[in-house]
């Protein structure tokens, strides 16, 4: 497909005069360029939450427990056990940060995938249609290698084998919800969506300020976009 086909279709989300700055732009540099903003935004993320207190110490990510359990923390520190409670949270919150370094194998190959066709509906997407991507073909797959790890790290913490342990009972009773009955797959869950959120922001930069980007073929691509 020529150039001046790609830049019909993203003219349709963009002014005509980025339009004809796209006209000039091939497909091969627009996918190389969606290529290289996607893994630099990937490459990030995994790094800023996969370390010590990558969650735990941002407000954005950090992971509490569970909203059905929030009447029973209070309870817990009334009583003067808010230890307890502050040692699941650190736990859920070190399960995550031990996890996430295991996406960027996976968030790497999803981009090496990406199609033609893939490069245009995030061309002409919003400003996280680039995320929605990642999570598309990434999300099942990261959740089946972050599950171990969060569980093992779990393990080493008695309060959370008691979670899991009345959890079912709980759920019975319609004390806790069914997507909160499993303190590991909870906090898997929670991990994937810091994990993507902390992606978005990422793309979310890189759209915005394309010229700030150590790419030249970023800034020739998201600067024809702007």
């Amino acid at each position: 497909m020529k150039a001046a086909v790609f830049a019909l279709l993203v003219a349709l989300a963009w002014s005509q005069p980025a339009a004809a700055q796209l006209d000039r732009i091939s497909n091969r540099q627009a996918v190389a360029a969606l290529r290289s903003a996607l893994e630099k935004g990937s490459r990030a993320a995994v790094s800023s939450l996969g370390h010590t207190d990558g969650f735990f110490g941002d407000a954005r990510v950090k992971i509490p427990l569970p909203e059905s359990l929030h009447k029973a923390e209070g309870w817990m520190r009334r009583l003067g056990m808010g230890r307890y409670a502050d040692e699941l949270v650190l736990t859920m919150n070190r399960a995550a940060e031990a996890a996430v370094p295991e996406a960027r194998t996976l968030l790497v190959g999803a981009v090496k995938k990406m199609t033609v066709e893939d490069a245009k509906g995030i061309l002409t997407g919003g400003d996280t249609a680039g995320t929605a991507y990642f999570r598309r073909t990434t999300e099942d797959q990261l959740r089946t290698r972050f599950l171990p790890i969060v569980s093992r790290a779990t393990a080493r913490v008695k309060l959370a084998e008691k979670y899991n342990e009345y959890a079912d009972k709980g759920v019975r009773f319609g004390l806790l919800s069914k997507e909160d009955a499993n303190l590991d797959a909870y906090v898997t869950q929670k991990a994937l969506d810091g994990l993507f959120l902390v992606i978005a922001d990422e793309e979310k930069k890189i759209r915005r300020d394309p010229v700030g980007s150590a790419s030249s073929i970023i800034r020739k691509v998201y600067g024809a976009l702007r």
